[in-house]
């Protein structure tokens, strides 16, 4: 059971962390503000860091982790580009990433919760990511 639980977890950070730099990527080319700019440039780092250690893990389970949801992933492009076609923004910018944030934050709270049997260093990582998150939302509050 732990070691399920450990490869489920594995894959939904894998696939928040997929979800969180494409909407990054998304944004950051409309970006006025530096120091915007660098919140989001170095969250994207440190989602990749993340991303490396979460794969060297699944590459220990011999799996190969898991793509965001295709429908998620289409419908927070389709809202991003909707939202800065309407008005380009750094506030519009820090709404969406703001929203983003908050989703990912409460999904992989429901996800710790429902794989309570994942090993501590997964259930740590996880914890880092939902930190790095919830960071990122209160550093652009004042961008809204």
């Amino acid at each position: 059971m732990i070691e399920a639980d450990t490869i489920k977890l594995l894959r939904e950070c894998d696939a928040g962390i997929q979800m969180g730099v494409a909407a990054i990527d998304d944004v950051l080319d409309y970006v006025n503000n530096e120091t915007l700019w660098k919140y989001l440039a170095d969250c994207k780092d440190e989602h990749n860091k993340l991303k490396e250690e979460i794969q060297t893990l699944l590459d220990k389970y011999h799996d190969d982790g898991k793509q965001p949801n295709a429908m998620a992933k289409s419908m927070s492009w389709m809202k991003t580009n909707m939202k800065l076609v309407m008005n380009e923004s750094d506030a519009t910018i820090a709404d969406l990433m703001t929203d983003g944030c908050n989703m990912g934050v409460k999904s992989l709270n429901q996800y710790l919760n429902q794989y309570k049997a994942a090993d501590e260093k997964t259930k740590d990582i996880t914890k880092r990511l939902i930190n790095l998150e919830e960071r990122l939302a209160v550093d652009i509050r004042c961008f809204l």
